[in-house]
């Protein structure tokens, strides 16, 4: 009869197996009693490079910056109570911008449920509609079938990648003893279930109708955030050549930098969209979006406004149409949906239709602001990540990233839009990349200020632009209210230089953009962690 310490350490250690022979590669482990089992099974598992993150909001926001960079599902582990709660908003994110994850919350036997016992709350659905699929499991039993805990973990990693990458929850009760009493082996890694999933591209005749409606036809190619894969930057490039149109690309495309053909990008259409004359005088006829909505109101209103044909291209299972302008729906690709409207031959815009939007760009060029933006953008060296804070910062980074040869790996978290983990999703990437630059706000980045203990030993410079408080606000309705200084711009008083200190950061402090080019570089050139405040008015 095996003690129940063994047993439990024994069904962590298959289950472990099964996920490590579906793909995962890292586990992110919070500390905890009544999650040990599954714990030192991680620890102990030599093809799992472990993390441990004391917070369970900043590591599971670590975990999405890990999958975010690597697309693959990550293990998170947290005990039983309110820990596991506090992944929430991190769900949350990973479920809205499609990040695998794979939450493991250990709990309490269900003789312990609804009685008083300690540290015990009600775990079974705890993420509601959040993930893509929740396991309540029992608790580990003598004589359990390997073969079921190996299909489990390939089934949940299925489930975390496709058909919508998202977080599945498996929430795993354990009985005490907790610790193995016995020793034992090695689980053996079974042999991988093999996968195949389909290329998603729509029947021919459908692209055809397509190509039919836009062919010789003034449109537009808009850009927002999807994955930045080589194939979609030239195959997206191609089809804008071929129709003779404008691409409209926000950063987190990943078309704004690299080697790709950048001739028919515009980068600064929010400078020119802010004329209403000129938006109004050149409304296309049609508009193909790749990715995500836009970030930016300008250029939100501008594609709101085309109702004739409004196409999206989306492989995955959502309905991207805040604006209920669509009328073609196209579930492929990107690259695989270009190749194959390519193929039909349309014909490109008559006239000169391109031509006033380059005009455009090129009088918002001469115009353009050396700012931060630009200051990151020059210094920091060729395949280097940027992740970029929302609020302020991303509509910035919209407006004043411009486009180069440089490969830049942008990212942000953009599924929710919250100002919550970001420090902890660019350490994550860090963690993946091996460095990484943060550009948030003074208050995105207190909100995280847990996350500088991820800092530590990686090559991250993290920047915060002190504005006193929530600059956003300056440029929304709520600027003219009396109350606005106290409920919304909400300057703070916080010592970043302490808080850079505390979890053994250098610091340094800028308010000029000369003087931010220096320190900047400095912290670049000695490697390690570093935040940088940067002062504005």
């Amino acid at each position: 009869m095996t003690d129940t310490g063994t047993l439990n350490f024994c069904w962590s250690q298959t289950m472990l197996a099964g996920f490590v022979a579906a793909g995962a590669s890292d586990a992110i482990i919070s500390p905890g009693s009544r999650s040990t089992p599954l714990a030192l099974a991680m620890l102990r598992q030599p093809r799992l490079r472990c993390h441990v993150a004391v917070d369970e909001r900043s590591a599971a926001f670590f975990a999405v910056g890990i999958a975010k960079a690597s697309r693959r599902p990550i293990l998170l582990l947290a005990t039983s109570g309110t820990a596991p709660a506090n992944w929430l908003p991190a769900v949350i994110e990973a479920s809205q911008s499609g990040i695998p994850l794979i939450l493991l919350s250990a709990d309490r036997p269900p003789e312990l449920l609804g009685c008083g016992a300690n540290q015990t709350v009600d775990q079974i659905g705890l993420f509601g509609s959040h993930v893509r699929a929740s396991h309540a499991l029992g608790t580990p039993h003598e004589g359990f079938d390997p073969d079921y805990l190996h299909r489990l973990a390939a089934r949940v990693y299925e489930q975390a990648t496709w058909p919508n990458p998202g977080p599945v929850h498996i929430n795993q009760p354990f009985r005490e003893p907790l610790l193995p009493l016995a020793d034992t082996a090695e689980a053996e890694i079974p042999e991988s279930i093999r996968v195949a999933y389909p290329v998603l591209k729509p029947a021919q005749e459908d692209i055809r109708d397509f190509a039919n409606r836009i062919s010789g036809r003034p449109g537009i190619i808009v850009c927002g955030e999807m994955p930045a894969y080589r194939e979609n930057s030239n195959a997206i490039a191609a089809l804008a050549q071929r129709l003779n149109v404008p691409i409209l690309a926000e950063p987190l495309s990943g078309l704004r930098y690299g080697d790709h053909d950048r001739s028919h990008l515009c980068v600064r259409y929010n400078h020119w969209l802010s004329n209403q004359a000129f938006a109004d005088e050149h409304q296309p006829e049609w508009v193909l979006r790749l990715g995500a909505f836009p970030v930016t109101r300008n250029l939100q209103n501008y594609v709101s406004e085309i109702r004739q044909t409004h196409a999206v291209v989306e492989p995955w299972p959502r309905w991207r149409d805040p604006a209920h302008r669509l009328t073609h729906l196209f579930r492929a690709e990107p690259a695989v949906f270009c190749a194959a409207l390519l193929a039909e031959s349309p014909l490109a815009a008559t006239g000169g239709w391109r031509q006033y939007f380059v005009q455009q760009e090129l009088i918002a060029a001469e115009k353009a602001d050396a700012g931060q933006i630009a200051a990151i953008l020059e210094e920091i060296a060729d395949a280097t990540p940027l992740f970029v804070g929302n609020s302020l910062a991303i509509r910035q980074l919209d407006s004043l990233s411009g486009s180069g040869e440089k490969t830049i790996h942008f990212y942000g978290n953009r599924g929710a839009s919250g100002i919550d983990g970001n420090i902890s999703t660019a350490m994550g990437i860090a963690a993946v990349h091996g460095n990484v630059v943060a550009l948030l706000g003074d208050l995105t980045c207190q909100h995280d200020l847990g996350g500088l203990a991820l800092a530590q030993g990686r090559n991250a410079v993290i920047v915060t632009v002190n504005n006193a408080g929530g600059g956003i606000f300056d440029h929304l309705p709520q600027c003219a209210l009396p109350e606005f200084e106290r409920g919304w711009r909400t300057p703070q008083q916080i010592s970043f230089e302490h808080a850079a200190l505390t979890f053994g950061l250098g610091f340094a402090h800028a308010d000029s953009i000369a003087e931010f080019r220096r320190v900047l570089r400095a912290a670049l050139a000695a490697g390690g962690p570093h935040l940088i405040e940067l002062q504005m008015p």
